[in-house]
C-alpha cells in the first residue's frame, strides 16, 4: 500500500502562516473585548499604560539580543514612532472608552488602512495607487453611515476612533520612512514602553487610581497585556516570515469582522440596517484599496 506523500514545504508554510496570522486576527478581536471589560474597573489611560507597560516588558524579556543590536539613531527613532503609537493608543481608549458598540468602532478604526497612502502623498510625496482614490470614497461614505444612525451626529467615541485612525496611517507612513534596519522586535519593545511611559503618569494625574482592585480587572489587565499584545505580536511576527507582506495584509483586513463577530457574541450587539451598510461600505473600501494585492493573489503572484 503506498504512503501518500506530505505536503510540499512551500504549501506547508502557507499553511501555516494562515493559520498563525488568523489566529492574529482573532486574538486581536479578543482584545477589544478584553479591554472594554478592562474599563469597568480602571480608568482608560491608567489601563493603556499599564497594559503597554507591562506588555512591554515581558516583550523585552523575548527580545533580548535585538535591543543589544539596537543603535542611539535606531533608539531615536523608535521613540518618534512610540510616540506617534501613543498618541493613537490614547485615542483609541477615549473612544472605546465612550463607545457602546465595538463592532462599529472596529471598523472605523480599520479606515487607518485607507488613509495611509493619502499621508504618504500628503507629506512624503508618494504615489499612491489608483486603488486609493475609490477606496477614499467608500470608506467616507461608510463612515456617514454610521454617523447617521440615529440622525445626522458623530459620537464623541467616533470621533475618537477616527483620529486614532488618522494617527496611525501617519505612524505607519513615518515607520516606513524613518525606522530603517531597526530590530523589529527592539522597536516593538520600545513602542509599547514609550507608550507605559507617557500614559501612565499622565492617567495618574488626571484619573483616580482604583481603590480596590477586582480579581476580574487584573485578569482583563493582564489577558490585554499579555494575550492582545505581546502574544498577538509574537504570532504575528512569526505569520509574516512565512509568507509576503501583501497575503499577509489581507489577512489582517479580518480584524473588524472578527470584532464585530465578538461583539456580538459576548455583549450580544447587534447592528440595524445603516450601521450594515456602513460597516460593509468601510470593508468594502478596504478591500479596493487592497485591490493590486488582491489580484496578484489570485493571479498566482502573491
Amino acid at each position: 500500500m503506498s504512503v501518500p506523500a506530505s505536503p510540499a514545504p512551500a504549501a506547508a508554510q502557507r499553511l501555516e502562516a494562515d493559520l498563525l496570522l488568523t489566529l492574529t486576527t482573532v486574538i486581536a478581536a479578543a482584545g477589544w473585548i478584553f479591554s472594554k471589560e478592562a474599563l469597568a474597573g480602571i480608568p482608560p489611560l491608567i489601563f493603556i499604560g499599564l497594559r503597554f507597560a507591562l506588555a512591554g516588558l515581558v516583550l523585552g524579556v523575548f527580545s533580548l539580543p535585538q535591543l543589544r543590536a539596537l543603535t542611539l539613531r535606531g533608539l531615536r527613532n523608535s521613540l518618534l514612532i512610540g510616540v506617534l503609537f501613543a498618541a493613537a493608543m490614547v485615542l483609541w481608549i477615549l473612544g472605546l472608552s465612550h463607545s457602546s458598540h465595538l463592532g462599529e468602532a472596529s471598523f472605523i478604526s480599520s479606515l487607518g488602512i485607507v488613509i495611509v497612502p493619502v499621508f504618504a502623498r500628503l507629506f512624503f510625496g508618494d504615489r499612491p495607487p489608483a486603488s486609493t482614490w475609490f477606496a477614499l470614497p467608500l470608506a467616507l461614505a461608510g463612515f456617514a453611515c454610521l454617523s447617521l444612525e440615529g440622525g445626522f451626529r458623530i459620537e464623541l467615541g467616533q470621533w475618537f476612533f477616527l483620529g486614532a485612525a488618522m494617527v496611525f496611517a501617519l505612524m505607519f507612513n513615518v515607520n516606513s520612512h524613518v525606522v530603517r534596519n531597526v530590530p523589529v522586535r527592539a522597536l516593538s519593545v520600545v513602542q509599547m514602553l514609550t507608550v507605559g511611559v507617557l500614559v501612565l503618569p499622565a492617567g495618574l494625574m488626571l484619573e483616580r487610581w482604583p481603590q480596590s482592585w477586582s480579581a476580574a480587572a487584573i485578569g482583563w489587565l493582564l489577558a490585554s497585556a499579555v494575550i492582545a499584545t505581546t502574544l498577538r505580536f509574537l504570532l504575528q511576527l512569526r505569520g509574516q516570515s512565512l509568507t509576503t507582506p501583501s497575503h499577509a495584509a489581507l489577512i489582517m483586513m479580518l480584524e473588524p469582522v472578527w470584532t464585530a463577530i465578538a461583539a456580538a457574541w459576548w455583549f450580544a450587539e447587534t447592528m440595524s440596517a445603516l450601521q450594515l451598510l456602513g460597516c460593509g461600505l468601510i470593508f468594502l473600501a478596504l478591500v479596493v484599496s487592497r485591490w493590486v494585492w488582491i489580484r496578484g493573489l489570485f493571479g498566482g503572484r502573491g
